[in-house]
């Protein structure tokens, strides 16, 4: 079993079509098609469902799959750690993030960051709550931004970078536009347009409302914090929003409302994995963000 190998197994394993993975490998299909056969007969498994010109992974296949990747990941670990040690200012920091924290948050730090260190690149991913932290966990990159910050993961490192407001966001003719604050329990009987369920901020939306004693009536759902402002932009409803995801603008014909009793927070931070060390330059990444966030904190207060 050889590096080559591998390689070609991982490529036809996340296309599922040889033709497509010798295409991205330049490289003749028959020279993959070899390669993979040839890693078959050695280990004594088939790894691969074969169904015309696509390939599907066996259940051992996927389990190969997933041993190869983690390794895959430590060693190209282990080569941009060395690069970086020579020149950690340099490097590549691969960090993950939720929507959330796209627009603003996020770019933002990076700006700051590439002020400082302009050579230093990065590699971002977008995921949802659990993929980020499944992704710090399993290997696939080494931070994540994260809102809120996970309570009860053994295998993380958290640090909270900020606590941020939970914000209504109202149509701008609704019959509270116009007041400076309003509590939760006004909007008993509101449409409320959330997120599905499954998310954690949806989860945070519907727990608030129901330490009040009510339920959010949900009359709309929508994929993402975008979905959500048009839907409420609409008029079709009302909803809450951390507040960082309007700090740019309003979406048009909506009015941002802070909530009183209760005060709804969420904490945002940053995750990184106990069982393997940051590389240098994720490091460096990760002592600015600290210092970087409580430069904010004075600077509000």
């Amino acid at each position: 079993m050889d590096f080559k190998q591998i390689r070609y197994f991982m490529e036809v394993a996340e296309r599922e079509h040889v033709t497509e993975a010798a295409d991205s490998l330049h490289v003749a299909q028959s020279s993959v098609s070899r390669q993979i056969v040839n890693l078959e007969n050695e280990l004594g498994v088939d790894l691969f469902i074969r169904e015309g010109r696509r390939v599907h992974l066996t259940p051992i296949g996927k389990i190969f799959y997933e041993r190869m990747k983690h390794a895959m990941n430590v060693m190209d670990d282990a080569r941009r750690e060395v690069e970086e040690y020579l020149d950690p200012e340099k490097g590549t920091i691969r960090i993950a993030f939720p929507i959330s924290l796209a627009a603003y948050t996020l770019p933002t730090a990076i700006y700051a960051f590439r002020e400082r260190y302009p050579e230093a690149k990065f590699h971002l991913k977008q995921g949802l709550y659990r993929e980020l932290i499944d992704g710090v966990i399993k290997g696939d990159f080494n931070l994540a931004l994260i809102g809120p910050l996970p309570l009860e993961e053994k295998k993380i490192n958290r640090k909270v970078l900020f606590t941020e407001n939970i914000v209504a966001l109202l149509p701008i003719h609704h019959r509270l536009a116009k007041k400076s604050s309003i509590k939760l329990r006004e909007l008993v009987d509101e449409p409320f347009c959330l997120l599905p369920e499954g998310f954690v901020f949806r989860d945070m939306v519907v727990n608030a409302c129901q330490d009040l004693g009510f339920s959010p009536t949900v009359a709309f759902e929508g994929d993402d914090i975008d979905a959500l402002k048009g839907l409420v932009s609409a008029g079709l409803g009302v909803t809450l929003m951390p507040e960082v995801t309007l700090v740019d603008s309003l979406p048009r014909s909506t009015v941002k409302i802070p909530l009183v009793e209760p005060n709804v927070t969420r904490t945002v931070g940053v995750i990184t994995p106990k069982e393997r060390v940051l590389l240098p330059t994720e490091k460096l990444f990760y002592n600015f963000l600290q210092e970087f966030f409580a430069r904010l904190d004075e600077f509000k207060n």
